[in-house]
């Protein structure tokens, strides 16, 4: 089974710092996703130069099939020598996720990364090299969907140090954390955002330190495929379909006309459903082959709406977010959010007279805005996006 890596990262700067000393570089290739936080000796502008050096510099040697002790002697001889301590540093941990579930680690000087199969904390064995007089923990092991792996900087490990905690959280007591915390089927965003919670409480929103969390949540490959308007020209009309009809995964189709198109070249019945979940978002239709059928602008402006408030919230406003409303705007953000893995648009761009009407929402003429505004929002969420336009 091919597997799709959803990923997700979150950071909070040590208090009077405008830049983070901590670094996540993510990169998806077809055949596997590769995550490297680096943590970057100190704070501010210097920790931030050498986290986004280290990380630039792993990700871009790893995606170029480079070896750990090539990046390593790369790293050492690129990253600048702090004044104050004579060091050129940057701990990380990189993480690579074949999408056949085979995984490869290396960590240095960060807390340990956490494993859990099946919902359950399971170790992986960590094999000691010596790269360059440093000590890399090094691990190959193969994992399964639903299995997530969460990695944190030590910012985490000494939240709370001279406020609530003498001696910090403790890497032990993060742990149990988690454990507690971590649900079957959890959002890795919703567990990223529940670790920073607890961090900023315990540094009583003023960290005293840079604080990471990544969390990586391995799922079945389901693409969807969502077509939002006519295309230009009517002869499009059956291509375009038929690239909605014959995609992998979830079908959705938004807009009144759109619809309508797809049922006429599909030869299928669409049906509107007269009751209102939600007075304010447009009822949804039924299309047999496909997974959902809303109306366009309305319905996705309403949506994107939604998800850019998930992304901006923290934990503790998270739960008041509930994607289990039957609306159209509700629905299609649960599929984009949580059903889909990859989201591939295929945008018509005829101009709908209503929305050309000066008594209608301005918002309605910009339609290829929201899209790309649509996209932009889900690729913060770690999801791989693609817009064609017709």
């Amino acid at each position: 089974m091919e597997l799709y890596i959803d990923a997700v990262y979150e950071s909070l700067h040590k208090y009077g710092e405008e830049l983070c000393g901590d670094k996540v570089e993510f990169v998806r290739a077809d055949d596997y996703f590769l995550a490297v936080l680096a943590d970057g000796l100190g704070s501010g502008v210097k920790a931030n130069i050498l986290s986004t050096l280290t990380s630039k510099i792993i990700a871009t040697m790893f995606a170029s099939g480079a070896q750990l002790e090539e990046t390593l002697e790369t790293i050492a001889s690129t990253l600048p020598v702090c004044s104050e301590r004579g060091l050129a540093y940057s701990t990380f941990t990189i993480i690579k996720v074949g999408r056949d579930g085979k995984v490869y680690t290396a960590e240095f000087d960060n807390p340990d990364l956490l494993y859990f199969h099946r919902n359950q904390l399971t170790p992986i064995p960590r094999e000691t090299v010596e790269i360059g007089g440093k000590t890399i923990h090094v691990s190959h092991f193969e994992a399964e969907s639903s299995d997530m792996i969460i990695t944190f900087s030590d910012g985490v490990v000494h939240a709370g140090v001279g406020r609530l905690l003498d001696l910090g959280w403790q890497y032990d007591n993060i742990v149990n954390y988690v454990v507690e915390n971590l649900e079957p089927n959890m959002s890795p965003r919703v567990i990223t955002k529940k670790l920073l919670a607890a961090v900023n409480t315990l540094y009583m929103q003023k960290c005293g330190d840079d604080s990471t969390v990544c969390a990586l949540a391995l799922k079945p490959s389901r693409p969807a495929t969502v077509m939002v308007g006519p295309p230009v020209n009517g002869e499009m009309d059956k291509i375009v379909v038929d690239k909605l009809m014959y995609s992998r995964g979830l079908k959705v189709v938004c807009g009144g006309t759109t619809s309508q198109i797809v049922s006429r070249v599909t030869g299928r019945e669409l049906k509107v459903q007269i009751d209102y979940e939600n007075p304010a978002v447009p009822p949804i239709a039924t299309l047999p082959g496909v997974d959902l059928v809303t109306e366009g602008v309305l319905t996705l402006g309403k949506a994107l709406d939604i998800i850019k408030g998930i992304n901006d919230a923290g934990a503790d406003s998270l739960e008041s977010y509930t994607l289990s409303k039957k609306d159209g705007a509700s629905r299609i953000t649960k599929l984009l959010l949580e059903d889909a893995t990859e989201v591939r648009f295929l945008v018509g761009r005829a101009l709908n007279p209503a929305h050309q009407n000066p008594g209608m929402p301005v918002s309605l003429g910009l339609k290829l805005n929201l899209i790309k505004e649509l996209a932009a929002e889900l690729e913060r969420t770690g999801k791989k996006v693609t817009v064609e336009y017709f």
